[in-house]
């Protein structure tokens, strides 16, 4: 990795530090989406971000009034530069492990996804996985939502 790389880093990690601080102190967390996105051979994507450690799901936070569909769809053009996609089905409410109180996260599962990968300030590196060979450092919170969806499949051949 690159000094620059490292630098962006290293801001963005200290940056979202005070944020967690920020939202432990002034009260409940913010509503959030982060999806499951699967290519058409069944392969979930994931998102390397440049302040925390692992491969993650795709997520974020939602603007005012932004509804949830909207922010999930958004935020997988954003992260993972999404072209297209096929079924959406939203799935039960999860708290991605921040830690804080109130922080909740809309959670989708977007089957049929066609992406073109872009790193950007907040995205070090995209990447595609079989569901059974998921890479030794994806977060924990990454792993417990997929282990409970634990009936994904590839789509069958023929």
């Amino acid at each position: 990795m690159g000094l620059r790389r490292r630098l962006i880093r290293f801001v963005f990690t200290a940056i979202h530090g005070l944020r967690r601080l920020m939202w432990a102190v002034t009260g409940p967390g913010r509503d959030g989406v982060h999806a499951v996105p699967l290519t058409g051979l069944g392969r979930v994507v994931l998102v390397r971000l440049t302040y925390a450690p692992g491969w993650r799901l795709p997520g974020g936070g939602r603007k005012s009034g932004e509804a949830p569909i909207d922010a999930v769809l958004r935020e997988l053009k954003e992260e993972i530069g999404l072209l297209a996609h096929g079924e959406i089905e939203r799935l039960e409410d999860v708290r991605p492990g921040s830690g804080l109180a109130g922080d909740r996260s809309a959670l989708f599962l977007i089957r049929g996804v066609d992406y073109r990968a872009r790193r950007s300030l907040e995205i070090d590196e995209v990447g595609e996985f079989d569901l059974e060979r998921l890479p030794a450092d994806t977060a924990a919170w990454t792993l417990q939502v997929l282990a409970a969806l634990g009936g994904l499949r590839p789509p069958s051949a023929g």
